[in-house]
């Protein structure tokens, strides 16, 4: 499974993954839910389990579960404005963002 951070996503998770409240923790990526045609995608910090992939990119550990490929090739990324949040998109899955 592939998976792209963006400079701006990997300094915030960066930030996140390194407080001593999440000590051993992993930025997890999953699906919140898959309608029509795209997927609307999940961010936050978990443990590991046995169904996950470890992917690293920008030395962040990412899970992703190896059995939805709706995962592979995911982008995330961190805009400052006009909402401040994660935006992740999969365009390999035709996925351009959420609606």
């Amino acid at each position: 499974m592939n998976i792209r951070i963006t400079r701006n996503a990997a300094k915030v998770l960066l930030a996140e993954i390194n407080n001593e409240e999440n000590k051993g923790l992993k930025v997890r990526v999953g699906i919140g839910h898959v309608h029509g045609d795209h997927a609307h995608y999940t961010i936050g910090l978990d443990d590991q389990n046995e169904n996950d992939i470890v992917v690293t990119e920008r030395d962040i550990e990412v899970l992703l579960d190896k059995n939805e490929p709706l995962l592979d090739g995911v982008k995330i990324d961190y805009l400052y404005g006009p909402e401040e949040g994660f935006v992740i998109t999969n365009a390999s899955k035709g996925n351009h963002g959420d609606h």
